[in-house]
C-alpha cells in the first residue's frame, strides 16, 4: 500500500489553479486527489472542490465519537455483564452489540458536531482564503511529493508552498 501525502499550496488567482490542475493531469495527478477551496467571492467553477469531509473536522470527530461511543458502550456492556439487572440473563453477544452500539451513536453524534466545524489543519490557511487566495491540496504518494512541489513552483511562481501532511487512507 502507498503511503499519500497531502501537498498543500496557496495559489494566487484561479487562472493560475486551472492551469495547475491542467499541468498535474497531465502529469499523472487524478483529478479525485486533487482539493481546491475559496472564500465565496471566488469563482471554482472548473476546478476540483474539496468535499464537506475535507473542508470541515468530520472526520477527526467521527474517529474521537467512534473511540468515545465504543469504550462507553464497552463500558456498560461490562458492567451489565458483572451487575445484571435483576433477572436478565447477558450472554457475550450482549457485550458486542452494546459495543458497536456505543460506537455508533458516539460516531453519530461527533459527525453532526464535527460537519459545524471547520477542519483545524486549514486553520493557518484562513487568512489567506479570506484575502482571495485559493488552497489547493494535492495527494500524492510520499515518493512523488518533491516532483509535485516543483511541478507547481515551475508552473506557478507566485504558489506558496505550505508544507504537506498525512492523508485519511480511507477516504482517499
Amino acid at each position: 500500500m502507498t503511503h499519500m501525502r497531502r501537498v498543500y499550496f496557496l495559489l494566487p488567482t484561479t487562472q493560475r489553479a486551472r492551469a495547475v490542475v491542467s499541468e498535474l493531469l497531465m502529469h499523472r495527478v487524478e483529478w479525485r486527489h486533487m482539493h481546491v477551496i475559496a472564500n465565496e467571492n471566488v469563482s471554482i467553477d472548473g476546478l476540483p472542490q474539496a468535499s464537506l469531509a475535507q473542508r470541515s473536522d468530520l472526520l477527526a470527530s467521527l474517529a474521537r465519537g467512534a473511540a468515545a461511543g465504543c469504550a462507553t458502550g464497552l463500558l456498560a456492556a461490562l458492567i451489565a455483564l458483572v451487575c445484571p439487572p435483576e433477572g436478565v440473563q447477558i450472554a457475550g453477544g450482549t457485550v458486542v452489540i452494546l459495543t458497536l452500539a456505543g460506537a455508533g451513536f458516539g460516531a453519530g453524534v461527533a459527525a453532526i458536531i464535527g460537519v459545524e466545524m471547520r477542519n483545524t489543519r486549514l486553520k493557518r490557511f484562513e487568512e489567506a482564503i479570506l484575502r482571495g487566495e485559493l488552497l489547493m491540496m494535492i495527494d500524492v504518494p510520499k515518493e512523488r511529493v518533491e516532483e509535485v512541489e516543483q511541478m507547481v513552483k515551475l508552473h506557478c511562481a507566485q504558489a506558496h508552498s505550505e508544507g504537506t501532511g498525512k492523508t485519511i487512507p480511507l477516504f482517499r
